[in-house]
């Protein structure tokens, strides 16, 4: 009777070590797999290449990305007239927290990002933050310069002298990044920034088996 109690005794608590074992194990994995959240906002004038690059590209590493309009609708008419519906207005978000801001250029939309009151309190916030923030073509000019978030880093921009004479200084490169700040060229260069992307919040692997899936060289 005893040698039995024992046996029963020694299978519960294998079963109960087995038990919080897999406990820790899925708190673990549920831990690992949080899903990154990116904000990608537009305007009337945004470049719709670079939003839809930046947007899919994410959606594929796995990311929750919310496209907000600065408009006072979601619907956006874009810079060579492909409307977009956004998922939100970028002035309901402004108590969100974000993983990453990327900002698509395009005229006049980064000039509309720029003077969005609501999206600058999300950009400043994402900046006091440390927080990854990106823009591309126009935007790190028109958006990120204007505003001081530039400010000691290395940047670069669409290549046209009213954005090179705003940035100053233009880095060398198709993608630059410079601490939590990641900036490109334009739509030419939106894959490879959006793959910079995510290699900045999933990891090299990551980026590079998107790569290989997508057929980018």
């Amino acid at each position: 009777m005893h040698l039995t109690k024992f046996a029963v005794m020694l299978t519960l608590a294998t079963r109960s070590t087995q038990a919080l074992r897999s406990m820790a194990l899925r708190a673990a994995a549920s831990t690992s797999a949080v899903t990154k959240r990116v904000l990608v906002p537009i305007a009337d004038g945004s470049e719709e290449i670079e939003t839809a690059c930046i947007t899919d590209t994410l959606v594929r590493a796995g990311a929750d990305v919310t496209v907000a309009s600065v408009e006072a609708t979601t619907t956006c008419t874009m810079s060579r007239g492909l409307r977009i519906v956004a998922d939100a207005l970028v002035e309901d978000l402004d108590n969100d927290e974000w993983d990453l801001v990327a900002i698509p250029g395009g005229m006049p939309g980064a000039e509309r990002l720029r003077d969005s009151d609501a999206l600058d309190a999300i950009l400043r916030k994402q900046d006091s933050r440390q927080a990854p923030l990106a823009a591309v073509c126009a935007s790190p000019a028109v958006v990120l310069k204007a505003k001081g978030l530039l400010d000691g880093r290395r940047a670069t921009c669409y290549p046209a002298p009213p954005f090179v004479e705003a940035l100053g200084d233009v880095a060398d490169g198709t993608v630059v990044r410079d601490g939590h700040v990641t900036t490109s060229r334009g739509p030419g260069t939106s894959l490879e920034f959006a793959l910079a992307l995510v290699d900045q919040l999933y990891g090299p692997e990551k980026a590079e088996k998107l790569r290989a899936q997508m057929l980018v060289e």
